[in-house]
């Protein structure tokens, strides 16, 4: 039989042709189950293949903007933004989270969006008007984003903000058009810090009068903790205001209430450190004037610091002609309700702290004067170390060098 010419089947026996039936039958079986097989195969590629919707930014036009926020800083290793923090949180990391999470910048990278801050606080330091400026995803096309009469349609990039951030870290108020040249840091006109304190055992007077001894122009070395990665060569800094005030919180709280053009790093808590030495009556007010003169001392004397916890950046101040804020005025009830539960919960913890002090005091304490709150311990002033004549720390030349030459290897 020809290849070309077809099998005819009417000359086959009934065996054969079911054989030929049966072997059709089997054929077709295993090439659907080949084509199954085969569907399964490519349907599994493609969702292997199948990657997550990425965020087209390039869709969107960016605009520069300044907002200002609050933040309890107990929780948090400090202000600024670090890389490698080993699970350790800071308010920037959080911010910065924020508003990747919400597709406001495209990474949580500090440098994608060009961002600055107005000044960095330490662990356990908070803030009521700490400024950041950056480059953020806009509603609006580019001529709308540079006239203002478009601004209500604009995000509300406060409101967006908040709901995603911790509770202790709240936005309040945007800079929607700050100037062409704006810098959160180098914008700021000064800065302006409050150190709450007890006023128990100390002298206020005097406190008042060697506070006021800050203002003007000095060399603050001695007033801070170097930092020789910096390699700062001018410690000098202006204070504007530097005054010792009642604080409307409760009658026996005072305020250490301190305005400067910048500070240098733990400067407060430096000057604070002394103030409580005056307000002992540990030290004379003079000591103040002698620590700020470098020729006196080349470097710090050897004492600790105040505590962070009491301290609060309080406002960061620019040029309110060219800075126009808006203030989101109202907060949702749940926010305001966590806020009341935490206030309630450090009364009762304050309560039963002063409660468990006075047991253990049998409702007396040691002599005011006994008390050095520099160093925390009840000291005797027949034993305390005068600030003169303690051991002195490393010169700033020397930190600077040290550090180089450790670079250097």
């Amino acid at each position: 039989m020809s290849e070309s010419q077809p099998p005819n089947y009417n000359e086959w026996t009934k065996e054969r042709l079911i054989e030929k039936l049966q072997e059709y039958e089997l054929n077709d079986k295993k090439r659907k189950s080949g084509q199954s097989e085969l569907n399964l195969s490519d349907e599994t590629s493609k969702q292997k293949k199948k990657k997550p919707k990425t965020f087209d930014f390039t869709r969107y036009e960016f605009r520069k903007i300044a907002l200002k926020f609050a933040y309890l800083g107990w929780n948090y290793h400090g202000l600024a933004f670090q890389k490698h923090m080993n699970g350790a949180e800071t308010v920037e990391s959080e911010i910065l989270k924020a508003l990747h999470k919400t597709k406001l910048v495209s990474s949580i990278d500090p440098a994608c969006c060009e961002f600055s801050r107005c000044g960095r606080t330490d662990k356990g330091v908070s803030a009521m008007n700490q400024v950041i400026s950056l480059s953020v995803r806009s509603n609006l096309s580019g001529e709308e984003i540079s006239n203002s009469k478009y601004n209500e349609r604009e995000l509300n990039y406060v409101k967006i903000l908040n709901k995603v951030l911790p509770p202790d870290i709240r936005i309040h108020s945007v800079c929607l058009n700050p100037p062409k040249d704006f810098d959160a840091r180098f914008s700021c006109t000064y800065r302006h810090y409050k150190y709450f304190f007890e006023s128990d055992g100390l002298n206020i007077s005097k406190m008042q009068e060697a506070a006021s001894l800050f203002i003007g122009e000095h060399d603050f070395r001695n007033f801070c903790k170097l930092d020789g990665s910096k390699q700062i060569t001018n410690y000098k800094r202006t204070i504007l205001s530097s005054s010792i005030i009642p604080s409307e919180h409760g009658a026996n709280i005072y305020v250490f209430d301190l305005r400067g053009s910048a500070f240098l790093w733990h400067q407060v808590r430096c000057m604070m450190s002394i103030l409580f030495l005056v307000g002992r009556e540990l030290e004379q007010k003079a000591i103040i004037t002698e620590l700020l003169n470098p020729a006196l001392y080349p470097s710090r004397p050897n004492y600790k610091i105040a505590s962070p916890f009491p301290l609060v950046l309080f406002d960061c101040k620019y040029d309110e002609k060219t800075t126009n804020w808006i203030k989101c005025t109202t907060f949702d009830g749940l926010h305001l309700l966590r806020f009341n539960q935490l206030w309630g919960d450090l009364k009762t913890k304050s309560t039963i702290i002063s409660t468990m002090k006075n047991v253990l005091g049998n409702g007396k304490t040691e002599s005011t004067k006994t008390i050095n709150l520099e160093e925390g311990r009840i000291h005797n002033p027949a034993t305390y170390v005068p600030i003169s004549k303690r051991e002195t720390l490393e010169t700033a030349d020397e930190v600077n060098e040290k550090w180089m030459l450790k670079k250097r290897g």
